[in-house]
């Protein structure tokens, strides 16, 4: 008699449960979890904290989001069907970065903000309200690159200082824009745009005296091909811009010069032309040849792709999304709970999931996976996150620790074996033990020093002599001990190339390229 008593009280406490969880999920728009009123006791009182939970957060007042909410505690249910469709969408989508570079002024943010409107991401008040902001600051074609180019100070001097981010789609892929600046005193922020693209556009201005100033010694365009090259940015599009200025009328001579002109710098650079690297004219300004391809009345000889049709067509190679997870950390930030963002360049990670953040060794937990602004349950490789985790405060992170897995984590390190490849030393300075630089690898940048010369590499073979080496010049590649002072995550090249690749600057310049060979 009793025990009959007893599960009836039960059932009434889970019926109740169910119908207080069935209000909320009423009052967030009719959303309700198709599997509620299936699980046991516990699960459904931990159901109901979380209700009480979601109500308070004041972003989990959007359907979805508050539909997961309520089933974070219920273990082995299916992802809410909005959620699942979504999933579906970006699994079929592939997501590339595509990183925009070039020398300052070649018009990457203006051509970046004009593919943003052509695609849809802009509407045309906004673009008044920029037209009418730049006009009264007497700056009438800056307009477009007020689009990615958000804060005062860029808006000021017309000078992108951030990597700007933003996001469109084609039929067949989502990308994310890096718009990295251009001054040669911006560079570091450059890299960390680059480290993290798949594809590179570099934005070459076709105005008379513009391309010369580019590509001349100590202009950003050979030095950002260089590095884009060495951070992994494997393919790029050229695109000459402002073919439409008055004094280059959309001429094929100086298009054809151009071209003639970077296709043997970007060969010694170590692109394949012929693979890897493809040449467009477009007018970022007035948004020629970007989402559409040209008529033959603005230019006759051009019978090419348009931009997008370029971006769509570019294979880059599939990544394991089985394998050990990895993901640099580029920033980090408060926001109920530590949020950590950064590009995921290998495995996959799930809501629930425990990891580690390296070096520290801190052991956390996924609380939440944000996808531009979508929460999702999960996210494999390539894709930029955003992602709750809770059991480390944010402080306690820096960027370039590494979220990775437990059962295989990212070696951590404080010296390392490097083959170097020496481009320009400042003032024809040796190459030598002691020799120290500013380290840049993936969201890295560490203070180093090279310790030990320990082999030359033969320029003709390729391979190390045998010879014991003191030190080497310009243009020299050398196998040698790094060491740097802090602890950092990096894995060999030959394991994980985006995550063993590193550039050596000192004083504003990038003195050589590298990847990681051994610890």
């Amino acid at each position: 008699m009793y025990g009959k008593s007893k599960q009836k009280d039960i059932e009434e406490d889970i019926r109740s449960l169910q119908l207080e969880s069935a209000d909320v999920a009423e009052d967030s728009n009719g959303v309700v979890s198709p599997d509620d009123g299936k699980t046991e006791v516990e699960e459904s009182i931990n159901t109901d904290q979380e209700v009480e939970e979601s109500i308070n957060a004041k972003e989990d007042s959007k359907p979805e989001v508050q539909a997961q909410t309520i089933k974070t505690e219920i273990k082995d249910k299916e992802v809410p069907p909005v959620q699942d469709e979504e999933d579906e969408d970006m699994a079929i989508k592939r997501h590339l970065n595509v990183v925009f570079i070039g020398h300052v002024d070649a018009g990457k943010s203006t051509t970046g903000g004009q593919i943003l409107f052509l695609s849809g991401q802009v509407d045309e008040r906004t673009i008044q309200k920029y037209e009418k902001e730049a006009k009264d600051k007497s700056r009438e074609s800056w307009y477009m690159a007020y689009i990615m180019d958000t804060n005062e100070e860029e808006r000021a001097k017309g000078k992108t200082v951030e990597v700007g981010r933003a996001h469109f789609e084609t039929e067949t892929s989502r990308f994310t824009i890096l718009d990295a600046p251009g001054h040669k005193s911006y560079v570091p922020n450059m890299i960390s745009g680059a480290s993290q693209a798949d594809i590179g556009v570099l934005v070459i201005s076709a105005r008379k005296g513009e391309f010369e100033t580019g590509y001349e010694k100590g202009g950003q365009t050979r030095e950002h091909v260089q590095l884009a090259k060495t951070l992994g940015v494997s393919k790029l599009l050229v695109v000459v811009n402002k073919m439409d200025d008055p004094t280059v009328n959309w001429s094929k001579e100086r298009y054809d010069e151009i071209e003639s002109k970077m296709i043997p710098f970007l060969k010694q650079s170590g692109y394949n032309v012929k693979k890897d690297v493809g040449f467009l004219p477009i007018s970022g300004l007035i948004g020629a040849n970007l989402k559409t391809r040209m008529g033959k009345s603005i230019c006759p000889w051009w019978d090419g792709p348009c931009l997008f049709e370029a971006l769509d067509a570019i294979e880059v190679p599939l990544r394991d999304p089985n394998g050990p997870f990895r993901m640099p950390i580029l920033d980090k930030f408060k926001d109920m709970g530590t949020v950590v963002m950064g590009k995921v360049e290998s495995g996959s990670v799930r809501e629930g999931d425990s990891l580690l953040i390296m070096p520290n060794k801190d052991q956390v937990k996924v609380v939440a996976i944000y996808i531009d602004e979508n929460r999702v349950k999960r996210a494999g490789p390539g894709e930029n996150l955003r992602v709750r985790v809770s059991g480390v405060e944010e402080e306690d992170i820096s960027s370039g620790f590494v979220l990775s897995s437990t059962a295989n984590p990212i070696p951590a390190v404080t010296e390392f074996v490097a083959q170097l490849a020496i481009l320009e030393l400042l003032d024809n300075a040796i190459f030598t033990a002691g020799y120290k630089a500013i380290l840049h690898v993936h969201s890295v940048v560490e203070e180093c020093e090279v310790i030990e010369l320990l082999h030359q590499i033969d320029p003709k073979t390729k391979k190390p002599m045998k010879k014991k080496v003191l030190f080497v010049k310009n243009g020299a590649g050398v196998v040698c001990r790094i060491q740097v002072s802090n602890s950092i995550c990096i894995e060999k090249f030959s394991d994980f190339p985006q995550l063993g690749r590193f550039t050596l600057r000192t004083e504003g310049k990038t003195v050589a390229v590298g990847k990681v060979m051994g610890f």
